[in-house]
Order: C-alpha cells, then sequence, then structure tokens
C-alpha cells in the first residue's frame, strides 16, 4: 500500500514524521508532526536550529513549554523566542542552542503535562519530544544536553517535570509558573483529568526534595502584576523552607507576552551560565 501523501519518512523509533518544506521556513524555524506513543495520536513541535548549529557537535537542547489554551507556535510566533535566542547567539552571549517547542497534547483547555486518560502527556515531553529531536539533529549529539522550560501552565509543567525527572535535565525555569494543579484544574471541563493524580505526584516541591541529590540548578520568575505571584512567592517560601537550592527572581510585569518574550532572555543566560560553570 503506498504511503499517504503527507508522510514525509519513517525515523527510528517514530512511525510517521512529516516536516515543514524548508523553502517556506522563516528565521531558523521550522515545524514537524511525528506519530507519539506516549499521546498514541500525533504530535506537533515547532523547532528552531540555529545556522551555527548545524557545523557544532552535542548542541544544548532546550525544551519550551506554552501556556494553557495555546500550542506548539506560541514561544515563537508570540513571543519571538527563536528571535531572541539568535540575538544573543550572534552577540556570542549564549552558545547555540536548539530550541525545541512541543504542544501539550492539546486536549480540553489545558493538560498540566501530566499523565490523562489514554495520553501520558509527561512522557511525550520527557520521552518522545527529547528523543525525536536527536534523530532529526544528529548535532544534538547521542547524549544531549538537554534543558526544560515554560510559562504558565507550562511553567507548571516545566518546574515539575524537571523536578521529577531530575536526571534528564541540565537545569530548569519557569516564567509565571502555575505552581500546582488547581488553577489548571479551574481550566479543565473534565475534573477527571486531574483527579487520578496523588497529590504528591503533583506537587513541584515534592519531588525537588525528593530528588535533592540530583536536582538541577532550578530558577524561576514572576511579574508583580501577575495574579499568580502570590503563587510564585509561597514556592519559593516553601522551597526555602525545605532548604531546596533554587534562585527566584521578580520583576515588573503582569501574565502577559511582553513578560514573556523579554524574560525568555534570562532562562537562555540562566541555560548559559550553568554550561559555563560545568567548564570552568
Amino acid at each position: 500500500m503506498a504511503k499517504p501523501p503527507d508522510v514525509k519518512g519513517i525515523i527510528g523509533r517514530f512511525q510517521t514524521l512529516s516536516r515543514s518544506d524548508p523553502r517556506y521556513e522563516r528565521d531558523g524555524m521550522s515545524c514537524v508532526t511525528f506519530y507519539s506513543s506516549a499521546l498514541a495520536s500525533r504530535g506537533d513541535l515547532s523547532l528552531f536550529v540555529p545556522p551555527e548549529a548545524k557545523k557544532s557537535k552535542n548542541v544544548p537542547v532546550v525544551v519550551l513549554l506554552h501556556g494553557a489554551y495555546g500550542s506548539h507556535w506560541d514561544w515563537f510566533l508570540q513571543g519571538g523566542a527563536h528571535l531572541t535566542a539568535a540575538k544573543l547567539i550572534a552577540a556570542r552571549k549564549i552558545r547555540p542552542m536548539i530550541l525545541v517547542c512541543p504542544s501539550d497534547g492539546l486536549r480540553d483547555f489545558s493538560t498540566g503535562y501530566i499523565p490523562q486518560r489514554g495520553a501520558n502527556f509527561e512522557d511525550w515531553v520527557c520521552e518522545d519530544v527529547i528523543d525525536m529531536v536527536s534523530e532529526l539533529y544528529l548535532c544534538a549529539g547521542p547524549t544531549r544536553t538537554t534543558f526544560i522550560a515554560g510559562l504558565s501552565m507550562g511553567g507548571y509543567g516545566a518546574l515539575r517535570i524537571g523536578a521529577k525527572h531530575a536526571a534528564k535535565f541540565r537545569a530548569i525555569s519557569g516564567h509565571s509558573s502555575a505552581t500546582g494543579p488547581h488553577p489548571l484544574q479551574r481550566l479543565s471541563r473534565d475534573p477527571a483529568n486531574f483527579a487520578h493524580m496523588s497529590g504528591e505526584d503533583l506537587d513541584i516541591v515534592y519531588w525537588a526534595e525528593r530528588n535533592r541529590a540530583i536536582l538541577p540548578p532550578l530558577r524561576f520568575d514572576c511579574g508583580r502584576d501577575d495574579f499568580l505571584f502570590e503563587e510564585n512567592k509561597a514556592l519559593h517560601a516553601r522551597l526555602k523552607k525545605a532548604k531546596v537550592p533554587h534562585t527566584y527572581q521578580v520583576f515588573d510585569g503582569a501574565h502577559d507576552w511582553p513578560y514573556w518574550s523579554t524574560h525568555i532572555r534570562d532562562t537562555l543566560l540562566f541555560f548559559e551560565n550553568v554550561l559555563s560553570a560545568k567548564a570552568r
């Protein structure tokens, strides 16, 4: 039987792959759709691969998670994260980095990037997304240096997944993060999407304490006018009480793209500092 016309090939353990045509791509950004065993369906990614990365080896990979109501293109087409990265690379303030922005699974209004009935959005991020980048781009290297960051719901996903799967990531960053499942449950039309998870499994601090010995460098920030500001202050206090090393920063701003498109720079510089510190 002939392959469907939209299938561009079969890569590694992934059954199907459809990629954007380079003739129509801009600013180093591309899009990929492939079958994910974790989702039991197709999943979408937007990627930024700077030209300098193609000449390098073991290029760091930055996973950027979007917020509620959004999708894989948000960080690029609303936040310009790839343009910020390109400027920092050109100025030699960070080394070339691949940015990969997955959808959260696109179920309901938000998934929280947690396992749900019929689809494991956590494994989608931790396994399938990261493996696909290595399959597509040899410059990422077989060992992979992977960072994770996100905003709002994606901030919760980055902080929780990064703390829970600490051995997989070199550093973690969150912007305007939801700090627990409760605001995400309010966005869900089906409370059962979160009810099957234990309180401990959903708790960022629980995983940070449990994996304290291997927890990578952790930072998060929030704007003073953000409706999640008090939640972020409380998370900072809980981590501090638990003596979990972290950096918490407060800036002017609200829960919006002007804030996130400004402070993605802080995340990328933080990741570069983590790499530079190890090289010393």
